[in-house]
Formats: C-alpha cells, sequence, structure tokens
C-alpha cells in the first residue's frame, strides 16, 4: 500500500484552514424575502473536517478565529461536531471570522461571502509548528489558506513538517477570486502548493486557472499526476469526474437529485472520499461515495448540518437508482 493510501486508512486528519459563519433561507426563499435564517458552521476547512467526523473519522482544525462571539461560536459548532479545536486560536483586534449568506435557492443562486479583515489569515507559523504531524494519518487544505500572509507561509510550514513526519498532504484547489490579491499571485501559489501535494482535487475551472486556459486543465491535471501527485481528481460537475493514479484513468458519473443549492458539495465530497478510502473502499468506490456525500448535501439546507451520516448515507445509497455514466 502507498504511503498516501496508509496514511488515509488511519482515519484521522489534521486539517489547515478556515472557519466561518453560514446565513441561510429556508428552502426556496430568496434573501430579499427571507423573515429567518439558519446559522450554522462554514468555511471550507472547517466543513471538510465536520463532514469526516460526521462519518465516523477524526478531524482537528488548525486556524485562528476572533475573540469575539462569533469566533465562540464556531468553536462551539465544530465541537458539535466532533472536531478536535486544540489548534484553534483566538485573535484580537478587528480581524472577524468570514460570514457568508447565501440562498437555498438553486436557479440564480445568490451567496455573498464576507472576507474583509479575516480572522483565518491571522494563523501564523508558529500555530503550525505546535502540531504534532505524526499523530495524524494525513493533512487536508483547501486553497483559500494560501491567498494571504501569514496565513499562505504559515501553510507552506505545515507542508514542510507534514513531509518531515511522513504524513501525505491532500489538497482541495478552492480557487475563490475574491479572496486573492491578483489572478497572477494565485495561479503561482496554487500551483505551487499543487506540486507539493500527494493527492489534488480540483474542479475542471481550478485546473484551466492553474494551466492557464480551460481547453488546458485536464492536461494540467494528467501531468501532476504523472510528475508529482499519486492522484489527482478533476472534477467536471455534473459531468461528473475523472481521477489519475498512476496508470489509471478512472472516470465516474454523479449521483442526480434535486438540489436546493450548490453550496457544500465540494467539502461533502472530500469528507465523503476520505472515510471511503479509510474504510479500504477502493479507489473507484470512495469516489462515487464521495459523490453521493455531495449529492445528498446540495439537497438539504446549509453545508456542515446538510453532511450525510454513516445511516443517512447508507440510506442513499440503498434507495438511490445510481450514479450517471460518464
Amino acid at each position: 500500500m502507498s504511503a498516501l493510501l496508509d496514511g488515509i486508512k488511519a482515519n484521522n486528519f489534521v486539517i489547515v484552514g478556515r472557519a466561518g459563519i453560514d446565513f441561510f433561507t429556508d428552502v426556496g426563499v430568496r434573501a430579499e424575502d427571507a423573515e429567518r435564517l439558519t446559522v450554522d458552521l462554514g468555511g471550507s476547512a472547517a466543513n471538510i473536517a465536520a463532514g469526516i467526523c460526521k462519518l465516523g473519522g477524526k478531524a482537528a482544525l488548525v486556524t485562528s478565529v476572533s475573540d469575539d462571539s462569533v469566533g465562540s461560536y464556531c468553536i462551539n459548532r465544530l465541537e458539535h461536531y466532533g472536531v478536535d479545536t486544540t489548534h484553534v486560536r483566538r485573535v484580537g483586534g478587528e480581524f472577524r471570522n468570514s460570514l457568508a449568506f447565501y440562498e437555498s435557492v438553486l436557479e440564480g443562486h445568490r451567496n455573498v461571502i464576507y472576507r474583509n479583515g479575516a480572522a483565518d489569515f491571522q494563523m501564523e507559523v508558529a500555530d503550525v509548528e505546535a502540531v504534532d504531524y505524526a499523530a495524524y494519518g494525513a493533512l487536508i487544505t483547501a486553497g483559500t489558506v494560501f491567498a494571504a500572509e501569514p496565513s499562505r507561509s504559515a501553510t507552506f510550514r505545515a507542508f514542510e513538517l507534514a513531509k518531515a513526519a511522513g504524513v501525505p498532504i491532500i489538497f482541495d484547489v478552492d480557487y475563490r477570486p475574491y479572496s486573492w490579491p491578483s489572478p497572477e499571485v494565485a495561479a503561482e501559489v496554487l500551483s505551487r502548493a499543487a506540486e507539493a501535494s500527494d493527492m489534488i482535487v480540483g474542479n475542471d475551472e481550478e485546473f484551466g486557472f492553474m494551466a492557464g486556459g480551460m481547453d488546458k486543465g485536464q492536461a494540467k491535471a494528467r501531468d501532476l499526476s504523472r510528475s508529482s501527485a499519486e492522484i489527482v481528481i478533476y472534477k467536471k460537475g455534473e459531468n461528473g469526474a475523472v481521477t489519475y493514479a498512476g496508470d489509471q484513468e478512472i472516470s465516474t458519473g454523479i449521483y442526480p437529485v434535486t438540489a436546493v443549492k450548490p453550496n457544500g458539495a465540494g467539502d461533502a465530497f472530500m469528507a465523503g472520499l476520505m472515510t471511503g478510502l479509510a474504510a479500504s473502499n477502493d479507489l473507484e468506490t470512495a469516489i462515487l461515495r464521495g459523490s453521493a456525500c455531495a449529492s445528498i448535501t446540495v439537497s438539504k439546507p446549509g453545508c456542515a448540518p446538510a453532511m450525510p451520516d454513516p445511516d443517512v448515507l447508507s440510506a442513499f445509497l440503498t434507495n438511490h437508482p445510481g450514479p450517471t455514466h460518464p
């Protein structure tokens, strides 16, 4: 077994990235018509951690949160989902946790994210150096963590420490243009992170962005699988995914559902994929398990609260007619 899959099998992950707060409407309600909102945990890294814990894995989050009631809320919700918050540091001053306000509406969906003075970008090298990486099977991060300093340097330091401890790195590209100073900086930094990773997960737009053109994205994914990463998953939305692993090229479909919003699909996919591989599923089965988790999550309001536990996932896989054929 490879070091990557061996690490994932421990089902114990250290996740570097942000925790935020989500406000979202009831199903079918537009933002301007909302008279009430539901609040829960948000942020890609926090959602991945929550999804892994809901599916029976272990996850610890490394980040910083605002030293106020919203930061306290985020820590409380992380602990509610079973995420280890030992390495979540509070920061004072004017830094604030990110906030997302989105509609539980698919057509014309709107998602407004407030990221000014983001507390998670204040994660420092000292924060990641306090982690015992050897205690975990794998490190997971999502691209937004690289968008600003000191978080960018801290995360690259976490990569160095994880590698030194023999811990594989799993990278969700997760490109969010609004967080970055320029597309040029983003392309350079995200490519550097991808080249240092053992597994890369991204969509067609993200790989195309790193490659300098949408028509070059799939070739970029294939090249990364040949040059540095052991597994590269190239997601194509409703057209499924293509996974490159050594000499394998695996095409998988999706589980069609009636979606109520697009949010959380990628985070749920990662949680299902990781716990599927940890459960000794073969790569194709684990990818489909991730796809099922994504479909479940977009069919309900919210992100972390919409992610499945093992019973919900099992019932979905039993009752759904099956994935599309790519």
